[in-house]
C-alpha cells in the first residue's frame, strides 16, 4: 500500500498533463515550435514555462496524434507534413464530415433540431466576420462550425479521429487562408447543410457536406503546390 501511494504521488496530476498537452498543441499548430523542430523534452518544458513530467506525458499524447515522434535519444521532433500527406488527410476529413452530416440528419427531430439551430448561429458568426474583413474570426468560427457538425453527430469516436486529424490540417489551412479567394460560399453552403439537416434528408445532407469540403479542398492543395512546399 505505501508503495502505491508513493507512485501516486510521483505521478503528475491530470491538470498538469492537460495543460501541457494544450500548450505544447497550440503550439505546434501555430508553429511556435515549427515542422521539423527537433529539441529535448527538457528544452520544450523550458519554453512552455512548466517541468518535463508533464511535458513527457503530453509528448506521448501527441505521438500518438501524430503531431510529434519520439526519437530515442535524441528528443522531440515535430512533424512536418507533405503535400501527399494533405491530401490523405483532407480525404479523411471529408469522410468523417459528411458522414457526421448524415447521422444528425437522421436523428429524430427533437435531437437534431437544437444541433442545426447551434450551427446557425455559428455560421452567422462567419458571415459577420465576412462582412468585417475578419478573416481570422472568419477562420475561427469556420472551424468551429465544422467541429461541432461532427460532435453533433453522437459518435466518440468519429470525434477522437477527427480531431486528430484536423490538428494535422490547422498549420495548412491557416497557411493559405489569405491567398483563397474571399469565401463567401462558405456561409452558403453550410446553410444548404443545415437545410438538408432540418428536413432530415440523409442523403443530401452528405452529399452536400462532401461538395463542400471538395472545393475547399481543391482550392488548398494547388495552392500548397503553387508555393512550392515541400513540407508543412
Amino acid at each position: 500500500m505505501v508503495q502505491m501511494r508513493d507512485n501516486a504521488a510521483a505521478a503528475p496530476r491530470p491538470s498538469l498533463v492537460d495543460a501541457a498537452y494544450a500548450a505544447l498543441k497550440r503550439a505546434i499548430r501555430d508553429t511556435a515550435l515549427a515542422p521539423g523542430y527537433q529539441g529535448s523534452e527538457q528544452e520544450i518544458a523550458l519554453q512552455l514555462g512548466m517541468s518535463r513530467t508533464p511535458v513527457h506525458e503530453a509528448v506521448i499524447r501527441l505521438q500518438e496524434e501524430g503531431l510529434v515522434r519520439v526519437l530515442p535519444r535524441r528528443g522531440v521532433l515535430v512533424c512536418a507534413l507533405s503535400p501527399e500527406d494533405m491530401r490523405e488527410i483532407y480525404e479523411v476529413i471529408v469522410a468523417l464530415e459528411s458522414a457526421a452530416a448524415a447521422l444528425i440528419a437522421a436523428q429524430p427531430k427533437k435531437q437534431r433540431k437544437p444541433v442545426a439551430t447551434a450551427l446557425e448561429a455559428v455560421n452567422a458568426a462567419m458571415a459577420a466576420a465576412l462582412a468585417a474583413e475578419d478573416l481570422p474570426a472568419w477562420a475561427e468560427a469556420d472551424g468551429r462550425f465544422h467541429q461541432m457538425l461532427v460532435e453533433g453527430a453522437g459518435n466518440a469516436r468519429l470525434v477522437r479521429i477527427y480531431a486528430g486529424i484536423m490538428d494535422q490540417s490547422h498549420r495548412a489551412r491557416m497557411l493559405t487562408l489569405r491567398l483563397r479567394p474571399r469565401p463567401i460560399l462558405s456561409v452558403q453552403e453550410h446553410a444548404g447543410i443545415l437545410a438538408a439537416i432540418r428536413a432530415g434528408a440523409e442523403a443530401e445532407a452528405l452529399a452536400r457536406a462532401k461538395a463542400h469540403r471538395q472545393r475547399a479542398v481543391a482550392q488548398i492543395l494547388p495552392l500548397l503546390a503553387q508555393l512550392g512546399m515541400r513540407q508543412i
